[in-house]
């Protein structure tokens, strides 16, 4: 909609190249004012009267470069983007940066670093943030630089440089990095704090201090010695030319820390495959040893990311806008997730009426305007959409003449924009190295924000295309633009000389950023999510149509992992993330100091709500993972809202057909007569959807299909399946519960599936068992195949946390059906060790979310083991007795089982074992 706007070892078989992607050659447009691609072409001349990048005056601005990085291109759109982007002629440095768990801004001294761990609710109690406060500036003696510029860049770390023409420093920062790693000349090192320090640590070389509650720990080459005068804090370097400091999860982290020191972060990568069902990502830091051998480091991962990983993460968090961070003790880690699957369209169901259908589809394929006198790159971009989701539906119900007239009428505007010199074209400006659709809207051409929003659109249209005209998406004819209009936007090149890579996706932060020069104190924003992952669906359907693998398998990493961004830093499904002070349950924007209950235009809650969900297609699936959320959305909304959406209430009507069909057929029912429907939908549309979900149910997201372009309903306990092959011929797809289906060449199949039952083995369901094994990682599962293992259990830091979990350790299973059986009681049998400490005390709760709601209905917290000072396993077993139990059971129908386990006493960590026979919970179900 009117979007984001930000108008004022693994990694080696996951790589992916720009070959296997399709996308042609990577070298910069030819010199000539037009440059042909295909039939179409785009200039290289912005049309007269326009404008490019701007400062907020609005004078032009180049990007802010070191000679070294001049000539490659910017990714712009990121959380640091405001070193390459001067937004502010009176900032020649940057805007607060939000790295996570640190902050940052560059200053004429150097850089500062903030940890912002208490949240502030602001405007009126619809925004919380963790702003960026320094603790202390990282710099160089008598640093006085005229500005910072980006020097160097990789796939979540960014390289600031400064000069002030005697000294020069160099910093490495990025996501999830507790460290900064600096290189400087013509000075010592210096560390000014906020406050005065309070030190816990002098070790010469290494110097631990506390500023403002928050522990750091400072290194300088071996030989040094750091030396505190107030708030300064200098080293001389003997020679050397780096240091490093990290923020400290704890003071008994510096250790361990300290081995890291001198492994210098150079840069970040990203692999991803998507195969079978699943998608598996590897996020690898590349290092260079300062001083020793050491090459490893330590990452903290956000929540999205410790979710799906199978990796030991250690005892140590941090706080984040995003929730907890847990911290990882090495230079790599993997993700596994179900992949989220993407249809053309629903699939044909008996509870459609063909002929109040085609009436519908009438009403959208004569209208004088099927444009409604769209000229700019978003609002055209919207009726494309609008157009596109209903080529498909045409054609399900046997009505080609109007497919075909719906798709004469996209193709036409389509080609229109692909061809250079005419009212509407696309322009490549050679500074920034991006394309850039005239006539601009919402600063996408003078802030750059947006691209992905508004050219996803049209890479869906065109995918639509080439579903049915193969001809028209070749390289020869009209794909060459489509894949210019996807380089600048999701390019998984990092070669390509003309556009960055992946511009606006941030593949650690796990969503895309959408203003350009992210000049804010608040750092970088997106409002729409779902406009964002509708670009990564449209990559899945473009990718499948023309046999662009490369490209369907990158728009399934994009569109899985920002789903899960999604459900936890937007919707917060889990209930872990939006601070407790904060009144809502979802927001409308993310901001990289936390989220706001607003837009960029109203505060209508119709909007706030509804902007994540438009445009509804057959990528909008995965919002049904989590139908409890779904529910608390549209209870808040209309809450807010005074009564149910009047505005918006077809998109939020079909949203919440995802989670309870019948609920949203009843307001259809009720309320379709008479109403406008969104500007990027249609009573077509809208009725297709709602029906379809009622006949064949919601979506099932617990299966997945072994090809993207899949997905399983569930209605009453029976699933039908669905799968569309874009293929030359007939395909067999394999979904994860063991059912198949056999799918014709170039069509859409649904049915019953000839196999089923049974946990995916990828990743163990539920189900009905009672039984479950602890699995590092946070889960609990049925399956007693995985490996042995232990997970650290954080200590308790001294004081006593009997009865009330302190950092537990946390292992759940959604998901689950069962039926109380009134005999029986929780028992757990668990192998926990303290090794010579003495004192320590692990404690256990189980906890009942009956209906998976987010609400725990039942929860029970047993009496504490006192362990041995003795190394090796003691069992602890629910023979202890409980503590206390709060609410009461019932039967679990979606429900959600979780055992935590805590030290209650004790000031050392305590380790409990995991994957085998003695890592056992049992819960009275049958």
């Amino acid at each position: 909609m009117r979007t984001s706007l930000s108008r004022s070892a693994a990694a080696a078989v996951l790589t992916v190249a720009l070959a296997a992607a399709g996308l042609g050659p990577a070298a910069s447009p030819a010199a000539a004012a037009t440059v042909p691609a295909g039939s179409g072409s785009y200039s290289d001349t912005r049309p007269a009267g326009t404008s490019g990048p701007t400062t907020g005056t609005g004078a032009p601005v180049t990007p802010k470069l070191t000679a070294a990085a001049r000539n490659k291109p910017v990714p712009t759109n990121d959380w640091w983007s405001s070193l390459a982007y001067q937004r502010y002629g009176d900032n020649p440095y940057s805007t607060p940066m939000y790295g996570h768990p640190l902050t940052y801004q560059a200053t004429s001294g150097g850089l500062q670093v903030g940890y912002p761990t208490a949240p502030a609710i602001v405007g009126d109690g619809r925004q919380y943030e963790y702003a960026h406060k320094a603790d202390l500036t990282v710099g160089l003696s008598g640093l006085n630089s005229p500005d910072t510029k980006a020097d160097a860049w990789s796939d979540w770390t960014v390289t600031p440089y400064w000069s002030d023409g005697t000294r020069t420093l160099r910093t490495t920062i990025g996501h999830g990095m507790p460290f900064v790693y600096a290189e400087g000349s013509g000075g010592d090192a210096r560390i000014t704090t906020a406050s005065t320090p309070t030190v816990f640590a002098d070790q010469g070389n290494v110097l631990g201090v506390t500023v403002a509650g928050h522990h750091y720990a400072l290194f300088a080459p071996t030989g040094s010695d750091w030396s505190v005068s107030g708030s300064a804090i200098t080293a001389g370097l003997g020679g050397k030319n780096y240091f490093s400091l990290a923020v400290l999860p704890s003071t008994d982290a510096l250790a361990t820390y300290r081995k890291y020191a001198f492994s210098f972060v150079t840069g970040s990568t990203v692999g991803w495959a998507s195969a079978g069902g699943t998608v598996k990502a590897a996020y690898t830091l590349t290092t260079e040893a300062k001083e020793g051998t050491e090459r490893g480091t330590v990452q903290a991962l956000y929540r999205h990311q410790w979710l799906h990983t199978p990796d030991p993460l250690t005892s140590w968090t941090y706080v984040s806008p995003r929730g907890t961070m847990k911290v990882r003790e090495s230079a790599s880690f993997t993700t596994s997730q179900r992949s989220a699957g993407v249809l053309p369209a629903l699939p044909a169901s008996p509870g459609v009426d063909k002929a109040r259908l085609t009436g519908y589809l009438n009403e959208v394929a004569n209208a004088s305007d099927p444009f409604s006198g769209a000229t700019d790159t978003y609002w055209t971009g919207k009726a494309l959409g609008r157009l596109a989701q209903l080529v498909p539906v045409a054609d399900q119900i046997g009505q080609t003449g109007i497919r075909d007239k719906l798709l004469g009428l996209m193709k036409g505007r389509l080609q229109e924009w692909f061809t250079a010199g005419g009212a509407s074209e696309f322009s490549y400006d050679r500074d920034w190295k991006t394309l850039t659709g005239y006539p601009a809207s919402y600063g996408s051409d003078t802030e750059l924000n947006d691209h992905h929003f508004h050219y996803g659109y049209y890479v869906y249209a065109a995918a639509v295309i080439a579903q049915y005209d193969q001809a028209w998406a070749a390289d020869s004819a009209w794909g060459t633009m489509v894949k210019t209009l996807v380089r600048d936007t999701a390019n998984p090149s990092r070669t390509d000389t003309a556009f960055p890579f992946l511009r606006g996706f941030d593949v650690y932060a796990g969503h895309s950023w959408a203003s350009g020069h992210q000049g804010f104190a608040a750092g970088n924003n997106q409002e729409s999510s779902s406009e964002s992952v509708n670009l990564s669906a449209g990559l899945v359907l473009w990718g499948a149509a023309t046999g662009d693998t490369g490209l369907r398998d990158l728009g399934s990493y994009l569109l899985t992992t920002e789903s899960e961004a999604i459900t936890q830093y937007w919707f917060d499904a889990d209930r872990q993330v939006f601070p407790s002070g904060f009144g809502h349950g979802t927001v409308g924007m993310v901001w990289g100091s936390g989220g706001a209950y607003s837009t960029w235009w109203t505060a209508n809650p119709e909007e706030i709500h509804g902007i994540n969900v438009l445009p509804v297609t057959g990528g909008s699936l995965h919002l049904a993972r989590e139908k409890a959320a779904i529910g608390r959305n549209i209870a808040e909304m209309e809450r807010e809202n005074g009564g149910p959406a009047v505005e918006w209430r077809d998109l939020l009507w079909e949203f919440e057909a995802l989670a309870d069909p019948a609920a949203a057929k009843g307001k259809w029912d009720a309320g379709n007569a008479g109403y406008t429907p969104e500007q990027g939908e249609s009573r077509a549309h809208t009725y297709h959807w709602i029906t379809t979900l009622d006949s064949l149910g919601a979506p099932d997201m617990t299966v997945s299909g072994s090809i993207p372009t899949s997905a399983v309903f569930t209605r009453n306990g029976v699933r039908t399946y669905s799968a569309h092959n874009h293929g030359s011929t007939a395909r067999t797809v394999t979904f994860s519960d063991g059912a198949t289906l056999t799918v014709p060449a170039r069509s859409t199949a649904t049915g019953t599936g000839t196999g089923g039952g049974g946990p995916d083995p990828e990743e163990p369901g539920p189900s009905t068992g009672n039984t479950f094994r602890l699995k590092s990682g946070g889960v609990l599962t049925t399956a007693t195949d995985g490996a042995a293992g232990a997970d650290t259990l954080a200590a308790a830091d001294g004081i006593n946390r009997d009865g009330t979990p302190y950092r537990p350790t946390v292992y759940e299973v959604k998901g689950v059906d069962g039926t109380l059986d009134p005999g029986a009681a929780t028992t757990f049998r668990l192998r926990v060790d303290a090794g010579t400490t003495v004192g320590l005390a692990p404690q256990v709760r189980v906890g009942y979310d009956l209906t998976g709601d987010g609400t725990f209905d039942r929860t029970e917290t047993f009496r504490y083991f006192a362990t041995d000072p003795v190394a090796g396993w003691e069992e602890y077993t629910q023979a202890v007795g409980t503590k206390a139990v709060t609410g009461s059971l019932g039967d679990l129908r979606g429900g959600t089982v979780r055992l935590e386990i805590w030290n209650a006493l004790g000031n050392a960590t305590s380790r409990v074992q995991t994957g085998t026979e003695a890592a056992v919970l049992r819960i009275p179900y049958v």
